[in-house]
């Protein structure tokens, strides 16, 4: 699905693109629209329905500045159990990210297409609950031991990270817009519980014991348009 959507939106920034080498000598003043744009990350949704052990919501939005400059973040909470080979977890928080992306794409008249790349910086309070774990047994004329249920919750945790985010966005009808955007992130500092390990963390997505990770959103979106501005239109050189 994911492919299928990315495809998609390439296609609607390659019609534009297309269109761009259509221009003529005709010096059109063009209005530039800004405001704030709202939605969803529909990806946590559709997790939530299909996958058992995962809730989640995300809230996304953008503000725009400038021409190409938009403050932007997103906020949301996740409610997730992991059972891996040895440990079985759940881990449940809200969290907050707010940065910036700079648009790179040369809309044609009046589209309002993105392609961005920005910075976030991310902010998660959470819990974890250890609720199994398995001894780990190198010997093999002793058999396994069963799991040990612990069901032990660790409060009051927290954690901070940078966050590089690359990404698009295509209006597919008025000022209503679907994009795609791939994170990498970086674990500032990370609050851990005694005796355990933060594995998952809220809105940064596993650890793997380590301070980098990976994300994506798949989002649905509305453009508010608040107020408009003639941009300035130099004369082509001849």
């Amino acid at each position: 699905m994911l492919k299928f959507s990315f495809s998609i939106l390439f296609l609607f920034l390659s019609l534009g693109a297309f269109a761009q080498d259509k221009k003529t000598d005709t010096i059109v003043p063009k209005t530039e629209r800004y405001g704030l744009r709202v939605g969803v990350d529909l990806s946590k949704l559709a997790r939530t329905f299909y996958e058992k052990d995962y809730k989640g919501l995300e809230i996304v939005g953008d503000y725009r500045l400038t021409k190409k400059m938009y403050i932007a973040g997103e906020i949301g909470n996740e409610n997730k159990t992991i059972d891996d080979n040895r440990v079985n977890f759940t881990t449940k928080g809200t969290y907050f990210k707010v940065g910036f992306d700079n648009n790179s794409y040369q809309n044609w008249l009046d589209m309002e297409n993105m392609i961005h790349i920005g910075l976030r910086y991310g902010v998660s309070s959470f819990s974890q609950q250890l609720n199994s774990y398995k001894i780990y047994n190198t010997s093999t004329y002793f058999p396994e031991a069963p799991p040990v249920i612990v069901g032990t919750k660790y409060t009051g945790l927290s954690a901070h990270w940078a966050e590089v985010v690359a990404g698009i966005k295509a209006e597919i009808f008025n000022n209503l817009y679907i994009g795609f955007s791939l994170r990498m992130n970086y674990l500032v500092s990370n609050k851990k519980p005694e005796n355990f390990d933060n594995l998952y963390i809220p809105g940064f997505n596993r650890t793997y014991d380590g301070k980098f990770g990976v994300g994506f959103n798949y989002t649905v979106s509305y453009f508010i348009p608040l107020y408009k501005k003639k941009d300035k239109v130099q004369a082509p050189k001849k």
